[in-house]
């Protein structure tokens, strides 16, 4: 079950791969294809989300921050 965080509506750009950096703010760079290198990451938005441990966050279809609890495996 996901939780919304933050609603932002980005709009995507196709050949650009967007995530949540360290800062917890929503940074895009241009994806490696064949030859061609990656470009420098650019800050989309200025969320400054605090990340809780246990939860996975994304950008979700509609543009904005969400999170999921992580299923992990036990060890036996």
């Amino acid at each position: 079950m996901t939780e919304k965080i933050m609603k932002l509506g980005i709009k995507r750009k196709a050949g650009y791969l967007y995530y949540i950096d360290k800062k917890g703010d929503v940074s895009c760079a241009k994806m490696a294809r064949g030859d061609k290198k990656g470009g420098d990451p650019q800050k989309v938005a200025e969320c400054g989300i605090k990340k809780e441990a246990g939860y996975l966050y994304f950008i979700d279809k509609n543009g904005d921050i969400s999170r999921v609890k992580m299923k992990r495996r036990r060890k036996k």
